[in-house]
């Protein structure tokens, strides 16, 4: 059915009554809409999670405004105790898509259908190409949402009539999933291209550690089955942030846009919400937990301040029982903080309710709760957070910025995103090197050529490798290649402690971005401490010749100097690189130049530059 989406899905009953003469009202009211088509159209858009653009628009319907048929659940519900259902239904979806002649080119249109509507014959003949045409829409960008209005009792028929339509272009989301009609079977027995989750799931999800573990359930039952999931009800910035997080791929809610009736983009304050967050997301893939700010995981909960009431708080947990604790915040500043259970357990105490619900909660709170800054790293954290004392080791912990409250964060998120950056970091590092491998590497460079900093990107080869492996083995070649990586790394803290990243391509190439263009000196004392180090690999009779005799490509045999280690480095100094491709392609110019020298070098483009120095 068409809904408006303003949270009501019980049955409103007090407006009907036994008076025939009230039902009598209604009915006219009902018939008027119906023979002077008087029903308006409303659209909300469904987002994009990803990049904040608008993908399509679900078209929801209400009565005339002002009359007591409104409300979209009372006018439904008049129209089946009418006997009205279908052609209130029919008007509704033909308002709908007249009115989606002005919706902009290649968005989608999702259409609300009952269950026992679309199977109804009147309803295929009602839907067709030719009116389709009349507004010039294409069916592949309908989409017919099944709402759980009404369950289905023969699913094989349900089923043939959806494969009707999909086989014509039409699409099919699964509404309200998670609640009522819509479960699992629903999913299995219709496989539609949207699943769409119940608000209810949505609702304070930042908060709900099960409500998260559900979502993310149906979000890898929907990427194994090629599904897409739109989180519906959408509220409160948190809540976008997990799911987006989680990894949703669209979303709707009165935080993004209400339904209006005009076919709107979001407002570029909702655009930069969106990828801001997302961009954040790519940062988190470099992040390890000591670089990882705190800020970034914690929560913006609603604080209250000293002088509310013990009766208040009552009501503020009643109202959110998620809500574990709750910041005390005076002028913009922490000064305390009350979690529930010790709270709780005041009042449990002889005399508790008496003494405590009408006076003000800093008489309870604790006054010297663990308060950290945005930008402390969450292996700092961690080891605070775990020296409190046992009866306060699970409290929050609250996160300021700028020296004013900023939100709060728990043990329990501290944990799951340690391990989560530990598992990240092992997933996308060399197994060698323990070094950040490929993925990694290219999330670093393009963040380096989208920023407006100076950056220089080092390309390490070690030069004679393959031969020295042939002869020494492998075994000592991995052993080259691990003191290669901690000889990189430990100079790039020397140098740059704040702002390098060292990654490991594969076998001998190592690759690392530095926040400056000054970079000679680095290149040399790696050049020189590799030179030093490289002579413990080889026997004395090899240093002695000054080379190893092994076989080439062709099998033919040839000497091959002792190994050495060649840095070609670009940097953005004089213009920036367009992408990736750009920067990869002048190193591997400056790499060639390295390698007509027979000994360690570094050689440095600038882009500014016609000729290399070094």
């Amino acid at each position: 059915m068409f809904t408006l989406g303003w949270g009501m899905t019980n049955s409103i009953t007090g407006i009907f009554s036994e008076d025939e003469t009230d039902n009598d009202t209604l009915e006219g009211q009902l018939n008027s809409i119906l023979n002077s088509k008087a029903i308006n159209s409303v659209f909300q858009p469904v987002v994009s999670l990803a990049d904040a653009s608008v993908v399509g628009y679900e078209a929801l319907s209400r009565g005339p405004q002002g009359s007591l048929l409104e409300r979209p659940d009372i006018l439904f519900e008049a129209a089946e105790k009418f006997n009205k259902l279908w052609e209130v239904e029919l008007l509704c979806r033909m308002s709908a898509l007249e009115r989606a002649k002005y919706m902009p080119p290649e968005k989608m249109l999702f259409l609300n259908v009952d269950p026992k509507v679309i199977n109804d014959q009147r309803f295929q003949k009602g839907l067709t190409r030719e009116i389709l045409d009349k507004y010039h829409i294409d069916p592949t960008n309908i989409i017919f949402e099944i709402t759980e209005k009404t369950s289905v009792d023969d699913y094989r028929s349900f089923r043939r009539v959806l494969d009707n339509y999909t086989s014509q272009g039409y699409k099919i989301a699964i509404d309200d999933t998670g609640s009522g009609y819509s479960g699992l079977r629903m999913l299995a027995e219709t496989r539609p291209q949207y699943i769409k989750m119940d608000m209810q799931l949505v609702r304070n999800i930042d908060k709900d550690n099960l409500k998260q573990a559900l979502i993310k359930a149906f979000y890898d039952f929907a990427v194994s089955t090629n599904m897409k999931i739109i989180a519906e009800g959408i509220e409160t910035t948190s809540e976008l942030h997990t799911l987006i997080d989680i990894g949703i791929h669209y979303g709707q809610g009165y935080l993004l846009q209400k339904p209006m009736s005009q076919f709107l983009e979001l407002r570029p304050d909702v655009k930069e919400m969106i990828r801001n967050k997302n961009e954040l997301k790519k940062k988190e893939a470099l992040y390890t937990v000591v670089t990882m700010p705190v800020g970034e995981i914690a929560r913006t909960d609603d604080a209250c301040t000293p002088k509310t009431t013990g009766a208040q708080i009552i009501e503020l947990f009643s109202s959110n029982p998620s809500m574990r604790g709750i910041p005390v915040v005076e002028n913009g500043k922490p000064v305390g903080l009350l979690m529930k259970d010790k709270f709780l357990g005041n009042l449990a105490t002889q005399y508790g309710i008496a003494i405590y619900m009408n006076r003000p909660i800093n008489l309870l709170m604790d006054q010297e709760p663990l308060v950290v800054d945005y930008n402390m790293p969450l292996e700092q954290v961690s080891k605070l957070a775990i020296t409190r004392a046992d009866d306060t080791l699970y409290d929050y912990i609250i996160v300021t910025k700028n020296g004013r409250y900023f939100g709060v964060t728990t043990v329990r998120r501290l944990l799951e995103k340690t391990t989560q950056l530990e598992i990240s970091k092992a997933k996308h590092s060399n197994p060698l090197s323990g070094l950040p491998g490929n993925i990694l590497i290219e999330e670093k460079i393009k963040q380096a050529i989208d920023s407006n900093a100076n950056y220089s990107v080092l390309y390490f080869d070690l030069d004679n490798f393959k031969p020295f492996n042939d002869i020494y083995g492998f075994d000592n070649g991995d052993k080259i290649l691990s003191m290669t990586a901690k000889i990189i790394r430990q100079q790039l803290e020397l140098f740059f402690p704040e702002s390098s990243f060292i990654g490991h391509i594969g076998g001998d190439d190592f690759i690392a971005v530095v926040s400056s263009h000054e970079v000679e000196q680095l290149c040399q004392s790696i050049i020189d401490i590799f030179d030093m180090k490289i002579r413990d690999f080889y026997s004395d009779k090899h240093l002695k010749d000054g080379y190893i005799i092994a076989k080439n490509r062709h099998g033919v045999e040839e000497r091959y100097p002792i190994m050495s280690i060649s840095i070609a480095v670009v940097t953005n100094k004089g213009r920036g690189f367009s992408n990736a491709a750009e920067l990869g392609e002048l190193a591997g110019l400056v790499k060639k130049l390295c390698k007509l020298t027979w000994n360690s070098c570094y050689k440095i483009r600038h882009t500014s530059e016609e000729i290399l120095i070094g």
